[in-house]
């Protein structure tokens, strides 16, 4: 008969193959994310119901800049390709180049026209607009599960109604509730080292913003550090503000601020394997491997969860006891 703990185990390996097969890795990090930042608003305010609106607020003030910073880009994008397209177009002259475009119409002609070419095309829009839809259908969902699990915490909420008290249903989930807890506090382990490699890319990054004098450069310091505590991913949308802004300015300050941003982003997978390895306490090159086997098995996703999965399995097995096999016994009464 399998055990409690056996289950409750393979209950937590099904789950993140699950999410990795059926691809549902971020509506999983949604609620583990959500369910952080949850627990640290809880810290400050020692009120469950407080910090739940708190983060609410908090959500609700990200998707209403993210969808302000969105419009705000579709508006500008005509006048800034007025402004840089002249500057590449003779950068292009000056090296023999013959660019298919000479304004934005032209631009947007060449790309419509590619894109018309593809077989699949309207097929492709069809499934990015699905995939979009279900993406904020499930982070919504996520994070609807982690303000469940915030405020009332459990498997098995009736328990004291139950006629037999030690069941086997309620021993199951408390087994099970306890893996993902410690699931948890392996997630809020390498979350802790992620808000120091956060602080690093942003000091980095202010030096550089204040050098070139970009505009803007307090809101873009804060939403370097806001989207840094998402690893990799975070640091992909802060660089795409930040180049898009250059933009706006030149073609050759945008160009520059790529070069530096693709250094520091290449920069991020070393300091997630020292850092993060260090505060997991694993080798440099086990958390590399991590980190590469995450992302081939389930993409962005799987790289931010490698160091979780490693740093948990290290935890649990530290747990066990090996009994010491018959030679190494005979050795030590010798």
């Amino acid at each position: 008969m399998i055990t409690p703990a056996r289950l409750s185990y393979g209950v937590l390996a099904v789950t993140i193959i699950l999410a990795g097969l059926l691809h549902l890795g971020t509506p999983l990090l949604v609620v583990l994310f959500s369910y952080f930042a949850l627990r640290q608003l809880y810290f400050l305010t020692k009120r469950k119901w407080l910090a739940l609106i708190l983060f609410i607020v908090v959500v609700a003030g990200i998707a209403t800049a993210a969808a302000y910073l969105t419009r705000a880009a579709f508006l500008a994008l005509p006048d800034v390709a007025d402004t840089s397209i002249p500057s590449a177009s003779a950068w292009a002259q000056q090296r023999q180049i013959e660019l298919p475009f000479t304004d934005f119409e032209s631009l947007r002609e060449v790309v419509m026209d590619t894109l018309k070419e593809e077989a699949h095309y309207l097929r492709n829009v069809a499934h990015f607009a699905g995939s979009t839809t279900a993406a904020l259908v499930f982070t919504v969902i996520g994070i609807v599960v982690a303000g469940s699990l915030f405020l009332k915490t459990g498997l098995d909420p009736y328990r004291g109604a139950h006629p037999v008290k030690n069941n086997l249903y309620s021993i199951c989930c408390d087994e099970v509730s306890t893996r993902f807890r410690d699931f948890y506090r392996s997630f809020a382990t390498v979350m802790g080292a992620q808000i120091t490699i956060s602080l690093i890319n942003t000091i980095l990054t202010a030096i550089f913003v204040f050098a070139v004098r970009l505009p803007y450069a307090p809101l873009v310091i804060a939403i370097t550090f806001l989207c840094g505590l998402v690893p990799i991913v975070g640091n992909l949308v802060s660089n795409t503000i930040i180049v898009f802004i250059a933009l706006t300015v030149s073609l050759k300050l945008a160009i520059g601020a790529l070069v530096f941003l693709v250094g520091i982003h290449k920069l991020e997978y070393f300091l997630n394997s020292k850092i993060i390895g260090d505060r997991i306490r694993n080798p440099v090159w086990l958390t590399l491997i991590a980190l590469i086997i995450g992302e081939r098995l389930m993409g962005i996703p799987g790289l931010i969860l490698a160091p979780v999965v490693l740093n948990y399995l290290r935890v649990e097995m530290l747990t066990v006891e090996v009994p010491p096999v018959p030679e190494e016994v005979e050795s030590l009464n010798r």
